[in-house]
């Protein structure tokens, strides 16, 4: 028998289906392996329609959780539910425009929880309890195949569902990680060596290994630089493995010894004797981080700043490193540059014009 291949989207592509299926009030379930980003979605989602998000782990959960629990009412002299005060009332979810229910690890549920669960996706209600209108619905779990503790989902449960199944996508994980900030050594490690952002393994016995999700751990790391190398070598071991750590550590002492990026653009530095291409990346996303910085202050002396960081780019760095840094500053941050206050800026477009342009419109 042949093997089916499984559709699979990206992170963008998984959010703009996601709202697509709100729009009709569709329930959506999001499968992928472990750390590439599925909880970060919804979270990502519930700020952009400005939705609260009510976080359930189905796992810790069990039958009466979602039923609730059954009392005698002396009032009526029958015995009644109490609904868990997890799930939305009409009280609260009129407190906001939108509330997305977020079940996830559902499949790591046990059955008896998942059945539980059946009514409440398909029907809105349980027992006594029925969720307000303005609740949306979206669930998350592992495949079978990522060695997690799973059960499989009933198909009764399974047809309730619109089913996605994300996988690791490079470009949209370096856009995310430059708008939230993620440490210039990881971002410029992996754009150097892309392959290394997700390298999980099922059959492999290892504690650790790289995903988006440990990657942003090591981000963390660096955020202190203490000096103490030999103890974030251990941690960096510890999160992405050993391998990786040790790559990870080699790029950061050469990316250390490039000049900073805030002489650069001040025109103090225009020339770079290291040429160590994964330290190149790390101090062209620095460049870009420190450019935003001053774009957001106002800084008086921005055209010129622009103007070093063209004049360095075009001085020191390969056509690939130009046209990262180019959309990075371009595209990802729209910074307000005014090509006429540009000095070098005829000369960069007529080198590199055509190639960034050409980037441009692949995305």
């Amino acid at each position: 028998m042949s093997e089916i291949s499984t559709r699979t989207v990206g992170p963008k592509a998984a959010k703009r289906a996601v709202q697509k299926a709100f729009k009709h009030n569709r329930p959506l379930f999001l499968w992928g392996p472990p750390g590439i980003g599925k909880s970060e979605i919804v979270h990502q989602i519930g700020k952009t329609i400005d939705a609260h998000v009510i976080d359930i782990r189905l796992s810790l959960w069990d039958p009466t959780d979602i039923k609730g629990i059954p009392y005698f009412d002396s009032t009526i002299n029958k015995m009644v539910w109490a609904p868990p005060s997890e799930l939305p009332d009409e009280q609260m979810a009129s407190q906001y425009k939108n509330v997305i229910l977020f079940m996830d690890e559902m499949n790591s549920a046990a059955p008896a929880v998942q059945a539980a669960a059946y009514q409440l996706v398909l029907n809105r209600r349980v027992g006594t309890y029925k969720l307000p209108d303005n609740v949306l619905i979206v669930a998350a779990g592992n495949r079978e195949a990522d060695k997690g503790v799973t059960y499989r989902m009933p198909a009764p449960l399974a047809n309730r569902f619109i089913h996605l199944e994300m996988k690791v996508d490079f470009d949209d994980w370096f856009d995310w990680a430059t708008a939230n900030r993620i440490h210039k050594d990881v971002a410029g490690f992996l754009q150097f060596s892309k392959k290394d952002l997700y390298d999980f393994d099922p059959k492999s016995n290892s504690r650790s290994f790289a995903t988006p999700r440990s990657w942003t751990f090591v981000s963390d790391l660096l955020a202190d630089d203490d000096g103490d190398e030999n103890t974030l070598a251990d941690l960096i071991s510890g999160g992405v493995g050993e391998g990786l750590a040790i790559k990870f550590m080699a790029h950061r002492k050469v990316s250390g010894k490039l000049p900073n990026p805030s002489d650069i653009l001040k025109g103090k530095v225009k020339k770079m004797d290291t040429k160590e291409i994964s330290a190149m990346y790390s101090l062209t996303v620095s460049l870009c981080y420190e450019l935003k910085d001053a774009a957001d202050k106002n800084a008086k002396d921005w055209n010129n700043q622009v103007n070093c960081f063209f004049e360095f780019m075009m001085n020191n760095f390969e056509t690939e490193l130009v046209v990262m840094g180019t959309k990075l500053a371009l595209t990802q941050y729209q910074l307000p540059l005014d090509p006429d206050e540009i000095t070098c800026f005829d000369a960069f477009h007529a080198k590199y014009g055509k190639y960034i342009s050409q980037a441009t419109e692949r995305r």
